[in-house]
């Protein structure tokens, strides 16, 4: 493969697998694992809506709108000073999307997945002051510490789910360092806090609420 067909590639992979699609994974495996398969299709369709306006669209295109307003180029929006207001931006989104979740008195497991994204959106946003890590590896280790934490809860059987994400978790680092976004140690470390603190906030979240 040719090294402009492998950033493509690598682009493609980071379009695709954004930190911001964490929530809707989460709410998948709720429905397809948990007694919130039992729910009306609607009311399904509407938390889906939900999550996706505030969780994918709203901080993509509000950070988009920021990136652009200044012009930076890719490269330059990689940098460590420049990811604080992006990471604000989702911190509130992903705020207001758990705050309406709540209003409309949806199932508290639901908002135990805002909730835990919620949580390491904060957390990598405290670490970038100080450390650049990579939000990509952070959120698909937040996806394999959450599933690891709801089959503990409801019992059942993960290992081919683990499979295919630990290989897509090895994608989207490759991809990153390939785009030159992060190095193998920023990876490894976003990749760490994802797949912790999600496992610890979903177990948390739900024995105290």
């Amino acid at each position: 493969m040719t090294e402009k067909k492998l950033i493509l590639v690598s682009r493609v992979i980071s379009s695709i697998v954004t930190p911001f699609y964490l929530p809707m994974f989460g709410m998948i495996v709720l429905f397809m694992f948990t007694y919130l398969g039992m729910l009306d299709t609607w009311i399904k369709l509407r938390v889906l809506l939900i999550v996706y306006v505030f969780t994918v669209i709203l901080p993509t295109y509000l950070i988009r709108f920021y990136h652009n307003y200044h012009g930076w180029t890719p490269i330059q929006i990689g940098s460590k000073e420049r990811r604080m207001v992006p990471y604000v931006i989702s911190i509130v989104c992903y705020f207001v999307c758990y705050y309406i979740i709540n209003l409309l008195h949806m199932p508290h497991l639901i908002g135990t997945v805002i909730m835990a994204a919620l949580v390491l959106q904060v957390a990598c946003a405290f670490v970038n002051l100080r450390w650049k890590v990579s939000t990509h590896s952070a959120a698909i280790g937040g996806v394999i510490g959450a599933v690891i934490a709801f089959s503990f809860l409801f019992s059942f059987n993960p290992t081919w789910w683990l499979f295919a994400l630990f290989f897509m978790s090895g994608l989207v680092g490759t991809s990153r360092m390939i785009l030159r976004q992060h190095t193998l140690v920023e990876v490894v470390m976003g990749f760490a806090i994802g797949i912790v603190l999600a496992f610890l906030a979903v177990i948390y979240y739900r024995n105290i609420v």
